[in-house]
């Protein structure tokens, strides 16, 4: 799990997936309206996490229901762009 390189993820992480499990998200624009930060960078939506130092990246199936977690990385992780492989 992410929060086995930093144990300050658990409580952030668990409170987004709680968000997001109960959520009905239509768009982009539905996210935004509870997670703000929000960015779609095509084709993922990425969360800011745990005061912006880490990067939730997800693939969110709006017509399904269903999100997919791709990775958690550092903001320094992130900046590589390694995860748009």
């Amino acid at each position: 799990m992410a929060w086995d390189k930093d144990n300050t993820l658990s409580v952030p992480l668990r409170a987004w997936f709680k968000t997001a499990s109960s959520a009905k998200w239509s768009s982009i624009v539905e996210v935004k309206k509870t997670y703000p930060n929000a960015d779609f960078v095509d084709p993922y939506t990425v969360f800011n996490i745990r005061g912006n130092n880490y990067r939730l990246i997800t693939k969110i199936e709006y017509r399904k229901g269903l999100v997919f977690i791709k990775d958690v990385l550092t903001h320094i992780e992130y900046d590589k762009k390694d995860w748009k492989k």
